[in-house]
Order: C-alpha cells, then structure tokens, then sequence
C-alpha cells in the first residue's frame, strides 16, 4: 500500500514497519528498491530490550537539513541498528507489527537468529 511521509510517521509512532522504498542513492550491483523494517515508537526503542537487542541511542540532535522539504522520513533501521532517511517519492507499507509484546515475539520467533547474510538478503529482496 502506498504511503505518505505524514502517514508513515504516524503509523511508525506507534508500530513497527515494514517498507519497501526506492533507494536515493542507487548503488552499483544492489536493486533500486530497499526493504526495511523501522520504527518511530518510543516505548521500543526506549526500552531495555530496545538498547540492548536493537542497539538504540537517541539522534545526536536536529538533522542539518528540513527532511520534510526533500521528502525524506529519518527512521530507525532496525537491522542496520541507525537512522535511516526513508525516500518517500515512492514508499510502500508491507506491513505493520504492534509496537508492544507482539513486536518482541516476531523479532526473537524472526529475527534475532538471522546471520548477516540473511539481512543483506531481505534488505535487497
């Protein structure tokens, strides 16, 4: 489903996001599109298991830039473990996980026992 920047950031607010979007900057070998899973919710990043499984640390201030002005949303990028800007001339939502026991169920169930290989892999597909 295809998403806009306010969107997004309300439905990441709350939720833990799947999206698949078109890269800003194309590399060499790597498809145009990039999927990710992402966050904006406090209660999971804040979290203990949120420092510690997804290595969180608060945005080190404002970004240097008006993101809304280029159309980027910073998110954090759950498996690179940084923030990310989301390219939102094209986004789409895959899917939405609750940003509350059901998240940390699908991350230990899912991802936790993913090598780094099979990460590159999903970001890539």
């Amino acid at each position: 489903m295809k998403t806009t920047l306010q969107g997004l950031r309300t439905v990441l607010r709350e939720n833990v996001c799947e999206i698949v979007f078109i890269r800003r900057r194309p590399k060499p070998g790597k498809p145009p599109m990039r999927r990710m899973l992402c966050t904006l919710d406090d209660r999971i990043l804040n979290s203990e298991n949120g420092r510690l499984a997804l290595n969180y640390k608060p945005a080190g201030g404002p970004m240097p830039y008006n993101t809304d002005a280029k159309n980027l949303l910073p998110v954090w990028d759950i498996f690179m473990q940084d923030y990310r800007c989301i390219n939102m001339i094209a986004c789409d939502l895959i899917q939405v996980i609750p940003a509350n026991k059901t998240f940390w169920t699908f991350f230990n169930e899912k991802l936790a026992g993913l090598s780094a290989p099979q990460k590159v892999s999903f970001m890539n597909s």
